[in-house]
């Protein structure tokens, strides 16, 4: 069996500083990220890049942004709009798998589980944005579906919400995770483990 890293949209809807969903410390994230990518490559395991898109009619929204039940009219990750484009500081080996997806978990609706099966992994490492909704909601999808999950806590981002900040919900996220659904560690520690 093996592991496979997942950077989970690693995208300029976070990483531009004029988006309403700018991440602090994008720049320092998305540097964590990419040792990640380079070990992962260097060690030829899987490894998979997931977008999160929707179709510009909305007709894919489904209750995504209905915070207050009623759909917005505007919303982010439109697709052919220059935010849901791949932060320009990412390293993307050539000819790494992509999955798109409209769901904050990257196994619905896509055929990321079927991949990772065929590639015998039992192990995956979550990466990317935001902390507390796609990268969390995947982990404990990936737990539910029987994978050993590590989540690399300082390796996601999120612009926080408005009660608590960034450094707050990594935290908090981390504790949750880590009581039965992950093993949180640090970007070092996964190196380390890797060997790097």
């Amino acid at each position: 069996m093996s592991t496979a890293l997942i950077v989970i949209d690693a995208q300029k809807v976070y990483t531009d500083r004029d988006s309403g969903l700018f991440s602090k410390g994008a720049s320092e994230t998305i540097g964590r990220i990419n040792s990640l990518i380079e070990a992962f490559g260097k060690s030829r395991q899987p490894l998979f890049f997931v977008r999160h898109i929707h179709k510009s009619d909305g007709s894919d929204l489904g209750r995504m942004f209905d915070f207050s039940g009623e759909a917005e009219e505007d919303f982010n990750f439109k697709e052919g709009t220059t935010e849901v484009e791949y932060d320009d500081r990412l390293t993307r080996p050539r000819n790494t798998p992509e999955i798109v997806k409209n769901r904050y978990s990257a196994f619905v609706g896509t055929d990321l589980d079927e991949r990772l099966r065929r590639a015998g992994v039992d192990t995956v490492v979550i990466c990317g944005f935001m902390t507390n909704f796609c990268c969390e909601s995947t982990a404990r999808d990936a737990h539910d579906r029987d994978y050993f999950v590590d989540f690399v806590l300082d390796a996601t981002g999120t612009p926080g919400t408005d009660h608590l900040g960034q450094g707050e919900i990594r935290r908090i996220v981390g504790e949750l995770l880590g009581a039965g659904y992950a093993r949180i560690v640090s970007t070092k520690q996964l190196l380390r483990t890797l060997g790097k």
